[in-house]
């Protein structure tokens, strides 16, 4: 029997799930300091990049570029993190923040910085907007 995919709990604990793309969930941090999307590859049992299919592995990076792109053009951001740690949570999953030199954590990375600020409901809303912007039909929300 082939495993079916789930969302970590702790990614889904501390994300707003935004929608589908052809091959990853994408997903929101839900911390209001930083333009923070996470693509997660819908693969059950996947760690690592190249555990996915060289046709994943592109699909992968496309929709990684694309997600850099446009956080990069919508926020004007001096920098786009993009990281793919797993120390915490072993599902393979992309971060992509948008970060600027007047943000809390600058220079240093956003994680273990200080504690979350959760968005509000219309910041969420506005979040999802700019997704699906991006996006198109390619986003299932």
């Amino acid at each position: 029997m082939t495993k079916q995919f789930e969302l970590d709990p702790k990614l889904a604990a501390d994300s707003i799930r935004i929608g589908r793309l052809p091959l990853s969930l994408l997903l929101l941090m839900n911390d209001a300091r930083y333009p923070w999307f996470i693509l997660v590859p819908r693969r059950a049992g996947i760690k690592e990049v190249f555990q996915l299919s060289e046709a994943d592995q592109q699909q992968l990076w496309r929709e990684s570029a694309r997600l850099a792109k446009n956080l990069s053009h919508s926020f004007h951001a001096d920098k786009i993190n993009i990281g793919a740690l797993g120390n915490i949570v072993a599902q393979l999953h992309i971060h992509h923040i948008a970060r600027f030199t007047s943000d809390p954590a600058w220079p240093t990375p956003v994680w273990g910085h200080s504690e979350p600020v959760p968005y509000e409901k219309h910041g969420i809303t506005e979040r999802i907007g700019l997704a699906s912007d991006w996006f198109g039909e390619e986003l299932e929300v």
